[in-house]
């Protein structure tokens, strides 16, 4: 191996933390910023009525006998949930429209990729750290002959940066970068370095990067090591930043691929269908405001070297220490230095894979919980702006909701067992005529409950809908009869999932909140089986919590029971659920009769053939 043509000549450039105080915008928009305050009036104002009127309700049926403070906090618990659920509804309902008017002026996409100047440098990074160099290779080789159809390669150098440090994987990084410089004749255009000290993970790796080369360049495009793009996207999202130099990043939308077991063919499935309306509902309310996700985006060099650099945080976790979720904060640090952060959500050709299985996917929300509930310090920290605090906000609630929902059972069955110590008094001290009849509210009960089935399931009827209407479009679904199939099991095995989900995300938001330290581990990518030793040691305690709490809610109220049993029973079952539900044979029974089918499998882009190709030829 070649040492020299390791790593290009160094061109250090300092890339220094600035305080976290207010920063001048150096650029004005005035009629974007008229758009976007008008868009955010209307939408929170539907979000605010929408939670008047249902909170109105439940605190009419809740009071019939009267308030207590066990009352009052399961109306606070319930309005928390149901503002959660409109506001997802409305951010898909605008997402509806925009998508019925065909497209949104806020971002003008090229139709076709032009030339980059030739003085345009850029960066294509992935860092790695105890990876499958076989995916990595396969993904990196697909990306480069891609990229190379277009005629643009020139502009493009491809870093892989190691953070690996067990000798095995290094050795395996090493010798996958010298196959695949030869196999594509990409010495002095594919580059490798291996950190010695892994020093602040992988935003230490990027910054690194970015101290070394970053000047040469004036874009990045980073990957993950589970990200795979198109080459004439990389050439259109340099377009786009080389026209408009207001950009600081843009960040596409990608598309889940290559998953083979049960539970994750079910969130391929789900991205492809509900995706598209819930990111074009996000754009409308967030404009350049938008989220960074850490890959498959390019980032502006020069104001992220000057401006995006991270702090190390005061105090012990959970709100202090180093910046675990760096991705959000680099993108409110872009945005509050003058820079708009923009979601490309139209852009195709942008891949990314998922956990293969359930506790896979558990264990990386588990790191997200951490690093977003440290968010929650920044979100009034001086100069940032309304979109990138309600993002850090928005990132919390996704697993607070499962927290709350928890509480809300939780106080109802606490409620159903001081009603049944509770004994009516139908006569009081008081000379009354008539007795004190105990008032219910079915008939309002009812509406509430329509209400809110009708707010969780009217955004995947609309993706159905729009999908379906477009005949090129719903034949990459299996046409409308497989795919509105697909939605309804799809929408019960997610059912069955989310108290398995639940469970876990409250525990992981009441491990963050005592402080307890997680060691962020390398995610494993390769299809796996979950065992029986594996689900029983995972669910052990919550099917124990489940079968208490069932046979209280049985024996105190049986209306309440049949409410909880949506939980209880899916907890009950949860080994073999999760068990079934990581089998690829499984994945594969569905998709043989037509089912969870997805474009990325029905028509496949030459880039994803390849990357397909060259995994197959390279697994050991």
């Amino acid at each position: 191996m070649i040492r020299a043509r390791l790593q290009p000549s160094l061109c250090r450039t300092p890339m220094a933390y600035r305080p976290f105080t207010a920063v001048a915008l150096p650029r004005s928009n005035k009629r974007q910023d008229r758009v976007l305050a008008v868009r955010r009036t209307i939408f929170f104002i539907l979000v605010a009525v929408s939670i008047f009127i249902a909170g109105s309700k439940f605190t009419t049926i809740m009071g019939a006998q009267g308030f207590t403070p066990l009352t009052w906090v399961i109306i606070g618990t319930y309005l928390f949930l149901f503002g959660w659920i409109s506001f997802n509804f409305w951010t898909v309902i605008f997402g509806f429209w925009v998508a019925l008017r065909g497209k949104d002026d806020a971002l003008p996409l090229p139709e076709q990729p032009k030339p980059i100047d030739p003085k345009t440098r850029i960066a294509l990074i992935m860092p790695v750290y105890n990876e499958e160099m076989a995916r990595i290779y396969s993904s990196l080789r697909a990306t480069y002959e891609s990229l190379k159809e277009t005629g643009q390669l020139d502009r493009f150098d491809i870093f892989i940066l190691s953070d690996s440090v067990e000798n095995a994987y290094v050795l395996m990084e090493e010798t996958a970068w010298s196959e695949l410089c030869r196999d594509v004749d990409g010495f002095g255009r594919v580059f490798y370095r291996r950190r010695k000290l892994r020093i602040h993970k992988k935003s230490g790796n990027v910054s690194d990067f970015c101290r070394r080369w970053g000047s040469q360049y004036k874009y990045m495009i980073i990957f993950d090591a589970d990200s795979l793009m198109e080459g004439e996207l990389l050439v259109k999202m340099a377009n786009m930043m080389e026209s408009r130099d207001d950009i600081g990043i843009l960040q596409t939308a990608p598309a889940a691929m290559n998953q083979t077991s049960l539970v994750s063919r079910l969130q391929q499935f789900a991205s492809h269908v509900y995706g598209p309306l819930f990111f074009s509902g996000l754009r409308f309310w967030q404009l350049d405001e938008s989220a960074f996700w850490g890959h498959n985006a390019i980032i502006r060099m020069e104001p992220f070297m000057k401006y995006c650099a991270l702090p190390k945080l005061p105090g012990g976790p959970p709100f202090g220490g180093e910046i675990l979720s760096h991705d959000f904060v680099e993108a409110a640090l872009m945005r509050r230095a003058g820079w708009g952060v923009w979601l490309a959500y139209e852009l195709e050709g942008s891949y990314e894979e998922l956990p293969p299985n359930l506790l896979e996917e558990l264990e990386r929300d588990r790191r997200w919980c951490q690093g977003n509930i440290q968010h929650l310090r920044l979100m009034f920290m001086k100069g940032f702006t309304f979109g990138h605090r309600l993002l850090f906000l928005n990132g919390n609630l996704f697993y607070f909701s499962s927290f709350m929902w928890f509480l809300l059972l939780a106080l109802m069955t606490a409620h159903a067992i001081a009603n049944f110590f509770h004994t009516t008094v139908y006569f009081s001290a008081e000379r009354t005529l008539f007795p004190h009849w105990p008032v219910q509210y079915r008939e309002l009960s009812i509406h509430l409950l329509v209400v809110t089935a009708l707010f969780l399931f009217i955004p995947k009827i609309l993706s159905v809908i729009l999908i379906a209407v477009s005949p090129k479009k719903v034949q990459r679904f299996g046409g409308v009869m497989r795919l509105s199939l697909s939605v309804l099991l799809e929408t019960i095995f997610s059912t069955i999932l989310a108290p398995l989900r639940m469970i876990f995300h409250m525990w992981y938001v009441v491990l963050n909140l005592v402080g307890q330290k997680l060691v962020w581990k390398s995610q494993s990518r390769r299809s796996h089986k979950t065992s029986f030793a594996e689900a029983f040691k995972a669910y052990w305690p919550g099917m124990m919590g489940a079968l208490v709490w069932g046979i209280i809610a049985f024996a105190v109220n049986k209306t309440l029971f049949w409410w909880v049993s949506v939980i209880v029973i899916p907890l009950l079952f949860a080994v073999p659920i999760s068990m079934f539900c990581s089998y690829p044979s499984l994945g594969l029974f569905f998709r043989k009769r037509g089912l969870f089918l997805t474009p990325v499998e029905t028509a496949p882009s030459k880039v994803l053939r390849n990357f397909q190709q060259f995994f197959s030829g390279n697994i050991k």
